[in-house]
């Protein structure tokens, strides 16, 4: 199949493994690799740079195309060395999310380096577009993590219309070939997959986030401010319940105050991503598991290649 994103990145199937905080890993990429797509990992996943840099030459080895996602708003105060280092190592791709895109745009350009634009609504869909990225990523309302608003129905068609020279990619509500069908049917270039590979072998998670995402649905699926101050979608275990979906009135107070906010969101997002951070790979009662609707395409564990399968191919199941 080919489209505009597949000849843009040199993939066989226009399918991205969207890039997952704490989820994603090398591993996990060169599997996507190897079955034809592509993936992305945070680079907010690497501790280090010196971490990051590892597996950007695991990465590179192998001659395929990959991605780095990139958080650009003031929560990442890393962004500035993790840029430096993507340009370093020109990797093929990078996908930037929650900020704006201006700079990376900017330093990537001229080095041949794409930039596909996570954008969640029209106003900003605009503001992105007007820095003419190399793709957009229509973030709708089945997407996990930082979801949209906006059903894929109505958002992938109003991209297209509103920007017929930027290829648009969907991200959201697909777990198998008919769904990525009906996201291409809709004027998308490709799709942006994430969690049906959560409850993956090669996935480093604990057994019981893969078994949580095997064992729940779309209907335990909540959106919580609580992790990082923007909506983002996670399983509604016990705990959850237990501590609540909105921020206190403290936290929504200091993100409102124009002096305080920035370092407001600051330790907001570090508190939250530690709180993922521990539930995701350790047994505790305390569990903040992040996915979105799509868990309901996910039956068993399997291998990446597998579930690459299913979406790639008509009829597997």
């Amino acid at each position: 199949m080919e489209t505009a994103l597949t000849r843009m990145l040199g993939i066989e199937h226009p399918v991205i493994m969207a890039p997952m905080f704490l989820v994603s890993n090398t591993r996990m990429v060169l599997a996507a690799m190897n079955a034809g797509i592509t993936g992305a990992i945070p680079a907010l996943n690497y501790r280090t740079d010196q971490e990051f840099r590892a597996a950007l030459d695991e990465l590179r080895k192998h001659g395929k195309p990959y991605g780095i996602n990139l958080i650009v708003n003031r929560s990442n105060y890393r962004l500035k060395e993790q840029l430096q280092t993507c340009l370093e190592y020109k990797v093929p791709f990078i996908i930037t999310s929650l900020g704006h895109p201006g700079k990376v745009i900017e330093s990537c350009r001229p080095l041949g380096i794409r930039v596909f634009c996570d954008v969640s609504d029209m106003a900003y869909a605009h503001k992105a577009a007007s820095l003419h990225p190399d793709a957009l990523i229509a973030v709708n309302s089945e997407a996990g993590g930082h979801c949209g608003t906006i059903p894929a129905t109505e958002f992938v068609p109003a991209l297209v219309q509103a920007f017929p020279e930027i290829p648009i990619i969907s991200a959201g509500g697909v777990g198998d070939h008919a769904s990525m069908q009906k996201m291409l049917s809709l004027g998308a270039c490709g799709v942006s997959v994430g969690t049906p590979f959560i409850a993956t072998e090669e996935s480093p998670v604990s057994m019981e986030y893969k078994m949580a995402c095997v064992e729940h649905s779309s209907m335990d699926i909540v959106l919580t401010t609580k992790l990082s101050g923007v909506p983002c979608t996670v399983i509604n275990t016990p705990y959850v319940q237990k501590i609540g979906t909105r921020q206190n009135w403290l936290e929504s107070l200091l993100s409102k105050n124009r002096t305080l906010k920035k370092w407001a969101k600051i330790l907001i997002y570090k508190r939250g991503m530690n709180k993922l951070a521990k539930a995701a790979f350790s047994a505790t009662y305390q569990n903040v598991w992040c996915a979105g609707p799509t868990v309901d395409y996910i039956d068993k564990i399997r291998p990446v290649k597998e579930v690459v399968e299913r979406i790639v191919r008509p009829g597997v199941r």
